[in-house]
């Protein structure tokens, strides 16, 4: 994988679009669990307490307007569990995030004015596109929600212009697909401008692109950096692979076993690499950056 044909932005200065603190995830080892998966699993905890396993351990992150933040890490390391805590789908059980500046409130209070700010794109498309339903339903269904799309011809047009957005062209023909007669990288366009339909601030991308062909990964990867561009996103990039977090972001971190071992710009920390686990990530990656 070659080097992004256009520079990053810099990142903004001043108060962190999203912001978490400490982020921390516990998750409790059932009677059934207990017998050798708590063992395998790292659980922890004095003697006489519940065995929990640490899925994450105060991690705290920064991500700017217009900025790409990339989390790396091998299956395990805690990278969905700390998106799905971004997203307010998981509570964490210690930490904080703030949203301008401002907390996050823990309860109920204010989640659909985040679930707008902050939308998230999950690994496998075709399970987060329900198949008995076209692609229309599932871009009109968020756009009615939240009372974005209006109704009759300007709802049409701002599904067109959602799939225009993500480069589905002719945007008629997709609205009356269904997720199996997509291609993977079509369905994954369709997660994308379906998040997109609630105008969001803050993308949390979960290994968007690790279930798609080699061939068309690169074309949505650089949708991210395009969205990134236009529409001032802020983009968090979840991944196991290091060459494409080097390729789309300007900082990565270094997720292993729930905490974050190194972070830094990405082409310094993918150049340099400090912790002998970063340097393992990169000789296994299949495509590594040129300058390596």
């Amino acid at each position: 994988m070659t080097e992004t044909a256009t520079s990053p932005a810099a990142p903004a200065t001043g108060v962190p679009l999203l912001e978490a603190r400490g982020l921390t995830k516990h998750f409790a080892v059932h009677h059934a669990q207990r017998r050798g998966r708590a063992r395998l699993a790292g659980a922890r905890g004095r003697r006489g307490d519940p065995p929990v396993v640490h899925a994450v351990e105060d991690v705290s992150l920064s991500l700017p307007e217009s900025g790409i933040t990339a989390v790396v890490g091998e299956s395990g390391s805690g990278k969905s569990t700390l998106a799905r805590m971004l997203a307010r789908l998981i509570t964490p059980t210690a930490g904080e995030l703030l949203l301008d500046g401002s907390p996050v409130p823990a309860q109920s209070r204010g989640r659909r004015k985040y679930a707008r700010d902050v939308q998230l794109v999950l690994q496998d498309p075709f399970s987060s596109l329900n198949p008995v339903h076209d692609v229309r339903y599932h871009l009109a269904r968020p756009l009615r929600i939240h009372g974005l799309g209006g109704q009759g011809a300007d709802l049409e047009a701002a599904m067109t212009g959602l799939l225009e957005r993500v480069s589905l062209t002719p945007a008629e023909q997709f609205l009356r697909k269904y997720p199996h007669e997509l291609s993977g990288g079509q369905r994954q366009r369709v997660a994308i401008a379906r998040a997109l339909a609630v105008r969001p601030r803050v993308l949390l991308a979960d290994e968007p692109v690790s279930m798609l062909d080699v061939s068309i990964r690169l074309g949505v990867l650089n949708l991210l950096g395009d969205l990134r561009e236009r529409d001032k996103l802020g983009i968090l990039y979840i991944t196991h692979d290091i060459a494409s977090a080097r390729y789309l972001a300007d900082v990565i971190m270094v997720m292993y076993a729930g905490q974050v071992i190194e972070s830094g710009p990405a082409a310094t920390l993918t150049d340099e690499p400090a912790h002998p686990y970063t340097q393992l990530l990169l000789s296994a990656a299949p495509d590594r950056p040129p300058t390596l």
